[in-house]
């Protein structure tokens, strides 16, 4: 027995908890037993610094140090593990662990693992943990192996990191693949190609297979004398090359192409800094320089067809992108801007909606790392004219360099698919609505496997048949619903549905609660390999009331024979093409012929030759167009003569306008014809007396005409010479005249003017008759100010308000416009009340033609003009008579006037197409009510 315990000293906590253990109550027993060989091994295990573990004796007594401890975790084995069987705290790894322990005890062979995964449970739950391990023999005092030396270091975290390290190269080296950069990596001075990426393989026109652990230059030879001796400068010095627009010759895409590339030869280097390869990468610009090219050599050429190009393109230049050119396209179709609102600054400012996209970071990607995007379909909301719009666009941004390779703008193109996508968008809602019009509609589907019988369905197939919901069905349940007397129908349809691959009829069932339902069956069958049917599909509805409906239209129609046939017209009717297929028996009888004559020789028999070839072109022009058909010809009778016919016939369509079918009549009119030849007679003579008065009336107007000349020149010039005489006379001495002699010039004066005015007036009724009608659309605010300007004294003089506002625009014959005005307000200047200040209101309304009684064209607008004073007014039993020429309602004495005025501005109106009306009453002013259509939609 051995006492000494200093072997336990130290050790830290290991140490504590082995010191404190009670070791009787355990296998190995009181620490005064344990031989020399474990106190010896126990004293080394607790002082070192390094992870240990001892298994001791043939039950594999647990041991460890501070070192091992971390190893166990939290809540897991530490400490319970101490002094207790490795199997029982072992269990999870002993199946790997036991027989390394049972070979160094039976061997005395050390063992080594490396990075080997153990998972444990520690820390609560089970855990991957990777260790490299020894296990070496501990012999005992006979020398001979009683326990095993765990010596051991936990690499977990190594692992781990080395993991996420080869993920991470795996990472890159996709991200690589996938870059729009070729990238390629060269090891060794033979410059062996270790990894190309997918754009690098696009670039040499190469598969992966052909170049991959094999020298570049066998690959591509033709670049070897071009970019060999950079290659191995670099590979030499470790001094990068950097080059912008290297040409090279490729052999690629079945052709010697030239071809440019931006590209970087850069050194690869271990972490020691030796050199062992070479990183390609480089990025095609050959379709920029060779573009760049052409524009230097065709700049103005190229900028033509840029600008008017159908394709929407601009250029955005530096960090701010100033709108630096827009083309046609881009500006009248996308922007909707004008030129001077756009070029020259910066596109945020033009469109700071763009703000709060997506486009700003796009473009900063773009010029800041010569990035192309495209994208198809992307959504831009632009302002127009205030209002955000929604764009479908595709659009692609390319980078723009400079000379030196550097940045300094950005091409974009645009295609607006705006209406492509609604378009596809209005297919995709119309195709959802057909689904739902199915389920609607209660159509059913179905699918049989005619192999095996296997039946998929739609749910509404059980309710169609009457079955229970939950119910699952087989084929022949199906079939077990067709009425007996309609299986012939199925089996027919599906006999010629194998020759013909159509597979439909229509049949009777009986559903579950003894009710008859009609179904119609549409489908198609379908054939392997061999030609053999495999399968079947299609659809199944209910169409019980559809059958209901044509069955009453079949006694309809027999309803509607039976009537035609006991008409003395002639009925008939024809299919969608022109085809006629039937006939009354008027026709049979008129004719006398046999329903097969005719069917044999056709009907055009009984029409006259002489009508045939015009019968044959309107009939075929009406069942082409789908419009009425009508004409008169001549049908021969069973005797021989010909009588004339009224045929007509009327298209037969249905909901959606398309035609069915066509119902045509033919009437004797044989009586009618002879008494419209008489009255044609009767016409012509009338006819040429009507021109004989016609005749007669142009003279009268050319002497008419003759008379306004007469009454413009020839009677105004002896009024204006009585007018001037009368004036001097009138300016003489008071002494050299008498009073009487003043009073008489004055009455002189006065009857000049007064027969001048009427001059005047007569020659205006008559120019609104014969003047050119030349309508022109203008603002009748404007017509309006200059008839107040040209009353402004008067008005002045009586203190008279003339009210109008927002009169509008129409077509109108100006001067003829600008009359009746003016006639309307002098009117209401001159006939004012004495010592009430007159209130002329002028209005312009629109109204529907419909609602006006008199309108002649009721499809059209009309302008409502209205005039109104506060006059004297006249006697309602006068509003017609008012019109006329030479009418007065006062006295000379009272109100001057010629009686005309209102005459004329009657025939203006009706210049016009349109009407007048007056309302009154005696001291309550007057209101003139005009109606005209709008002009500019009536040929005038």
């Amino acid at each position: 027995m051995n006492k000494n315990c200093d072997f336990l000293a130290n050790g830290g906590e290991m140490g504590e908890l082995t010191r404190a253990k009670d070791w009787s109550k355990t296998l190995v027993g009181p620490i005064e037993l344990w031989p020399q060989s474990l106190r010896t091994t126990l004293g080394i295990l607790l002082n070192s610094k390094f992870p240990m573990f001892l298994f001791w004796g043939p039950d594999h007594i647990c041991f460890y140090n501070d070192a091992y401890r971390p190893s166990l975790g939290n809540n897991g084995k530490h400490p319970s593990i101490l002094g207790e069987k490795g199997a029982e705290y072992w269990s999870e790894i002993w199946d790997f662990i036991k027989p390394l322990i049972d070979q160094v005890l039976q061997k005395g062979e050390a063992t080594w693992h490396k990075d080997q995964l153990l998972p444990i449970y520690r820390n609560g739950q089970m855990e991957d943990v990777y260790w490299t391990f020894s296990y070496s023999p501990v012999n005992d005092e006979n020398g001979k192996p009683n326990g095993v030396l765990v010596v051991c270091n936990e690499t977990t975290n190594q692992i781990i990191t080395l993991k996420k390290l080869e993920e991470s190269e795996k990472r890159f080296r996709n991200t690589v693949k996938q870059l729009p950069l070729g990238i390629c990596v060269l090891k060794g001075a033979d410059l062996i190609v270790e990894m190309a990426n997918t754009t690098y393989l696009h670039i040499i026109d190469k598969e992966e297979s052909a170049i991959l652990n094999k020298p570049i230059f066998d690959s591509v030879p033709e670049t070897r004398e071009t970019a060999y001796p950079f290659l191995k400068n670099v590979f030499e010095t470790g001094v990068p090359y950097y080059a912008d627009e290297f040409a090279v010759t490729l052999n690629r895409y079945s052709k010697q192409d030239l071809a440019y590339f931006n590209l970087v030869f850069y050194p690869l280097k271990e972490e020691n800094e030796v050199i062992t390869g070479v990183i390609v990468v480089a990025y095609e610009v050959t379709e920029e320089v060779k573009g760049r090219h052409l524009l230097t050599e065709s700049e103005k050429a190229f900028k033509n067809i840029v600008m008017e190009s159908p394709i929407a393109m601009a250029i955005f230049r530096g960090k701010d992108y100033i709108i630096e050119m827009a083309n046609l396209t881009m500006m009248h179709n996308i922007w909707q801007k004008k030129e001077k609102d756009c070029i020259g600054k910066p596109l945020l400012e033009v469109f700071p909606e763009l703000l709060d996209q997506k486009y700003p970071g796009l473009l900063n990607e773009v010029l800041n790392n010569g990035k192309t995007i495209r994208e198809n379909e992307a959504v831009a909301y632009v302002d127009i004219n205030g209002k955000l719009k929604k764009f479908y666009l595709d659009y692609e941004y390319t980078t723009l360099y400079e000379k030196n390779g550097k940045a300094s703008g950005i091409m974009c193109t645009v295609f607006d698919v705006t209406s492509k996508v609604k378009a596809r968008k209005k297919v995709e809602t119309a195709e959802e609505r057909v689904r739902l019009a199915a389920e609607i509609g209660e159509i059913a589907m179905w699918d049989l496997n005619l192999n095996n019988k296997e039946l998929v369905y739609s749910d509404n197939i059980l309710d169609l048949f009457g079955f229970d919901k939950n119910r699952k069905i087989i084929h022949q349940d199906i079939r077990n619903r067709i009425l007996p007397e309609d299986e012939h129908i199925v089996a027919d349809a599906f006999a010629k549905a194998l020759k013909t691959g159509i597979y439909k009829y229509e049949a009777r069932i009986l559903k579950l609660d003894n009710s008859v339902a009609w179904i119609k069956v549409h489908g198609k069958i379908f054939f392997d390999d061999n030609h053999n049917p495999s399968k079947m599909m299609g659809t199944v509805m209910d169409f019980t009331i559809e059958k209901e409906i044509q069955q009453v239209l079949m006694k309809n129609e027999k309803k509607f024979r039976l009537l035609a046939d006991s008409m003395p017209q002639f009925i008939w009717t024809s299919d969608t093409l022109g085809n006629l297929n039937y006939f009354n028996e008027t026709v049979y009888n008129y004719s006398g012929l046999s329903p097969e004559e005719i069917e044999k020789n056709g009907w055009l028999q009984i029409v006259h030759p002489d009508d045939r070839e015009e019968n044959v072109k309107l009939w075929m022009e009406a069942v082409k167009t789908g419009k009425d058909f009508l004409f008169i010809h001549r049908f021969k009778r069973y005797d021989g003569e010909y009588r004339w016919q009224l045929s007509r016939a009327i298209a037969q369509v249905d909901e959606s306008g398309k035609v069915q079918m066509w119902v045509g009549t033919s009437t004797d009119i044989e009586d009618q014809k002879n008494f419209t030849n008489q009255m044609e007679d009767q016409i012509f003579e009338r006819t040429t007396q009507l021109e004989l008065k016609n005749r007669d009336l142009v003279n009268m107007n050319i002497e008419l005409q003759s008379f306004a000349y007469i009454s413009s020149h020839d009677l105004q010039e002896p009024l204006r010479k009585i007018q001037t005489f009368a004036s001097r006379l009138a300016d003489l001495d008071e002494k050299n005249i008498s009073a009487t002699a003043k009073t008489y010039l004055n009455r002189i004066e006065f009857s000049a003017k007064k027969m001048q005015d009427l001059i005047q007036d007569l020659l205006t009724y008559s120019r609104a008759n014969s003047a050119d009608r030349i309508f022109t659309t203008v603002k009748i605010d404007e017509i309006a100010d200059e008839v107040v300007s040209d009353f402004s004294d008067r008005i002045e003089e009586k203190n008279a308000i003339v009210e109008y506002h927002n009169l509008g625009k129409a077509t109108l014959i100006q001067f003829q416009f600008r009359q009746l005005l003016h006639n309307l307000v002098e009117n209401a200047l001159k006939f004012s009340r004495p010592g009430i200040p007159p209130i002329v209101k002028i209005s312009v309304t629109q109204i529907d033609g419909k609602l006006i009684p008199n309108a002649e064209f009721k499809d059209k607008t009309y302008y409502h003009l209205q005039v109104s004073d506060n006059g004297i007014g006249f006697d309602p039993v006068y509003k017609e008579k008012i019109f006329e020429v030479f009418q007065r309602l006062n006295t000379e004495s009272e109100y001057r006037g010629t009686g005309i005025g209102l005459a004329i501005v009657k025939k203006i109106v009706e210049n016009h197409k349109g009407f007048i009306d007056a309302t009154s009453e005696k001291d309550k002013g007057s209101v003139f009510n005009i109606y005209f259509p709008d002009l500019s939609e009536i040929s005038i």
